[in-house]
């Protein structure tokens, strides 16, 4: 077996993976700074007056695509969590562990951005090596310092992005613009983060992936014999050669045990001793590989997408059962969601009968009972309204008025419903109120009218 690409630092192994090249790379280079650029600038473009995404936890305020989710949506933002999870669940048992490797933020920014910036400023591999093991000098210092100035920089930038999508990009605005003495928490709040990501990229690294992350853990669980994943064909390329001469040689498989495979992976797994929870299937090993195939004038692919089955017994790939099932599942979630997206209103109401009352006869024609409604604004426009019975036959008189319901706001209305007795057949009615703005039914609640009815 080849030898990990590790060296000792300060008690810690450190890994100094070759610069990857190949066209997987390219694609995955590509893809990746795609999603960089929605990353950065969702959080400042704005669609119907609100910023594309918002995930303010602090005042519990969500905002997906103009859509405006408040506390009394939680259930549709936790079912959209839900939906998440189950498409990552069904994904990883297609495509395995994919997501990891091209669009998972923490392996995009350390091998796309980071890592990039490491090769620039140090060079590949083997000088990165010898810069850590050789004295302080200047010119060490020098590639040093410039490395880390820069990696602070950019923490910086990430850090005020996620607080973008935490507290809203103009708050942000703000925090940076205005003195520091208004924005004090803010301010410490951009560092925290900024030494957070910072030391994430700078020392963690891969450690995130192959200890704190737990989806890698999930693999075991949700992986199947049917499942894609970056593997090496160990009935073609074993055994092993140890030579290009080796690798025409009928006795030896087409793997020549080259090592190159080990040098570029990012967690310093050798992908020849099959699935591991360190793989983030970045494809790395692919491209090394069949660079070294095409020199060997053999096949591509000795690493490639394979599932189980194909790699044991030449099964070809198909999709099994336990995916459409998930599939299914999935489906019929996200109509669930559309659904209750589709009916939402933009003005949530709530009507409830006042508390230790039941009805109040007035005079000897009528009966009235008393409410209370809340009105609650889930846009962020301010709303003039009417609050009006469904039926018009019926009263209301106002204790507590209000006409106006502010942006993202609500309102609260005391009232007595009014009914004629004549009209009232039995001790327990129901009674719809609707909210209208120009001239538009935007709400309406439903609730009960108690009163004794009229004798025939």
């Amino acid at each position: 077996m080849a030898q990990k690409n590790k060296s000792e630092s300060k008690g810690r192994n450190s890994l100094y993976p070759k610069k990857p090249s190949g066209k997987l790379y390219t694609y995955r280079k590509w893809v990746s700074y795609g999603l960089l650029l929605l990353l950065f600038s969702f959080p400042f473009l704005r669609f119907n007056g609100e910023q594309l995404v918002l995930l303010n936890f602090i005042e519990r305020k969500f905002v997906f695509f103009g859509l405006i989710f408040t506390p009394q949506d939680f259930y549709l933002f936790a079912l959209a969590m839900l939906i998440f999870i189950m498409f990552i669940v069904c994904f990883t048992v297609v495509l395995g562990r994919l997501w990891c490797g091209w669009a998972c933020p923490q392996t995009i920014f350390m091998e796309m951005v980071f890592r990039r910036i490491e090769y620039w400023i140090e060079g590949d591999a083997n000088k990165q090596r010898k810069l850590d093991a050789q004295k302080w000098n200047v010119d060490k210092i020098l590639k040093k310092s410039i490395k880390h100035f820069i990696f602070l920089v950019i923490s910086f930038a990430i850090a005020n992005t996620f607080l973008a999508y935490i507290i809203g990009s103009n708050l942000l605005v703000k925090i940076i613009t205005e003195p520091v003495s208004q924005h004090v928490s803010g301010f410490l709040s951009i560092c925290l983060f900024t030494f957070i990501f910072y030391g994430v990229f700078a020392y963690v690294r891969e450690v995130v992936c192959t200890v704190i992350c737990p989806y890698g853990r999930l693999q075991g669980v949700l992986l199947d014999n049917q499942s894609l994943v970056v593997a090496y064909d160990f009935s073609r390329g074993e055994p092993r050669g140890h030579s290009q001469k080796s690798a025409a040689d009928l006795k030896f498989g087409d793997c020549i045990d080259c090592g190159l495979c080990v040098q570029v992976c990012p967690t310093g797994i050798d992908i020849r001793n099959g699935t591991q929870l360190e793989c983030v299937n970045c494809t790395a090993c692919i491209d090394s590989c069949n660079e070294v195939m095409l020199k060997l004038n053999k096949p591509k692919n000795l690493i490639g997408f394979f599932n189980q089955d194909f790699i044991k017994e030449r099964k070809q790939y198909r999709i099994g059962m336990k995916s459409y099932g998930y599939a299914a599942v999935l489906f019929i979630v996200m109509l669930v969601f559309s659904s209750l997206i589709y009916k939402r209103e933009d003005i949530q109401t709530i009507v409830l009968r006042a508390s230790g009352t039941l009805y109040q006869s007035r005079g000897k024609d009528k009966t009235s009972n008393l409410y209370n409604a809340e009105l609650i604004n889930k846009t962020n426009k301010t709303i003039k309204f009417r609050f009006k019975s469904q039926s018009d036959t019926d009263e209301i008189d106002f204790i507590q008025k209000a006409d106006i319901l502010p942006k993202e706001g609500s309102a609260h209305v005391t009232f007595f419903l009014i009914r004629k007795n004549n009209s009232i057949k039995k001790y327990k009615t129901d009674v719809v109120f609707e909210i209208i703005a120009d001239g538009k039914i935007l709400s309406t609640a439903a609730t009960s009218f108690f009163a004794q009815p009229a004798e025939e």
